[in-house]
């Protein structure tokens, strides 16, 4: 089993800045990646950042320049670092991880909420 929790979500005004958390836990040989994905009400589940254990990235275009995904492999963290926020960024932010070995594996999701 693997546990993943999230942090860091919130209300924001636009402009405004949140920094999202996701620290994994359990039993897991090693991870390919972790990273993020969001889902907003009547909408499908959408990439948001993804990093490979290598440490590269990979960015929806409607985030990139905005948001930054970082990863301190020791602790099993990932971290999402959202500036500029716009009132389309609202959703749930759910953060994933994908082991070396096995399916992916998901939180429960963090609310942002960014008011216009």
């Amino acid at each position: 089993q693997v546990q993943l929790v999230e942090s860091g979500g919130g209300l924001v005004q636009a402009g405004g800045s949140l920094r999202l958390s996701c620290v994994a836990s359990g039993k897991f040989f090693s991870i390919n990646a972790m990273g993020w994905y969001r889902q907003a009400p009547g909408n499908e589940r959408e990439l948001v950042a993804t990093i490979t254990n290598g440490g590269s990235t990979n960015y929806a275009d409607s985030v990139k320049g905005r948001f930054t995904i970082s990863r301190v492999g020791a602790k099993n963290t990932v971290y999402l670092q959202m500036n500029s926020l716009k009132p389309e960024d609202t959703a749930v932010y759910y953060c994933h991880l994908d082991p070396a070995l096995g399916t992916r594996w998901w939180g429960q999701g963090t609310q942002v909420t960014v008011s216009s």
